[in-house]
């Protein structure tokens, strides 16, 4: 019988795919209008919560500044949060006054800063019945970045329920859990809230492997 050629099974293994960081491409598909792109019919944006949505009604700010202290002007954030009640919406209606998913993109022409107009979320329950403090889950996409990076943001007014949240207290260093805090301020008039991420070295932002 005839025997076909072998090959040694090293040479019939597939090879790995290159892999590829998010930025600085990731505009083109997820923030068209910044790309100089047209938009999409329901193209989801940077605004969480409309006029009629329930609750207190706040900016979230800041900047993706790398190991270096250098701004990121290409990073692209993507926010998930519960509504004032503590419930998360998770059918996303752009004619609902509220949704608890967003996009805000960094460009060199906003001097790289992200920007979300959403309301304060509630205090969200855990299996457990312990309650987390309010706070916002964030994603972020960036040049050099492979898996985008996952970080919350919790706020400084929150004293008594950062002091209880199971999950900010899971983290030892007080000093660490600092970064994840939210300093309040005001802006044109309306409440903001401001969350500089640092993705290396002094002042490290904390990420979560969720």
């Amino acid at each position: 019988m005839h025997q076909p050629n072998s090959r040694p099974l090293a040479d019939t293994l597939l090879k790995e795919t290159a892999s590829q960081t998010a930025g600085p491409y990731v505009h083109i598909g997820l923030a068209l209008e910044l790309a100089g792109l047209p938009p999409r019919d329901e193209e989801i944006g940077p605004r969480l919560a409309g006029d009629g949505a329930k609750g207190e009604h706040i900016d979230l700010v800041g900047r993706v500044i790398d190991g270096n202290g250098d701004t990121v002007r290409d990073a692209l954030l993507e926010a998930w949060q519960a509504d004032a009640d503590g419930e998360y919406q998770c059918q996303f209606d752009l004619a609902a006054p509220f949704n608890s998913f967003g996009r805000s993109a960094a460009t060199a022409e906003n001097d790289g800063e992200w920007r979300f107009a959403t309301l304060k979320p509630g205090a969200v329950a855990l299996a457990d019945g312990r309650r987390m403090a309010p706070h916002v889950n964030l994603a972020i996409f960036a040049r050099g970045i492979n898996i985008q990076l996952q970080t919350r943001l919790y706020f400084d007014d929150e004293e008594a329920a950062n002091a209880a949240c199971p999950i900010l207290n899971a983290i030892e260093s007080v000093t660490r859990r600092q970064t994840l805090i939210a300093i309040r301020e005001t802006r044109e008039g309306r409440p903001c809230y401001r969350f500089d991420i640092r993705l290396q070295g002094e002042g490290e932002t904390v990420f979560f492997d969720f």
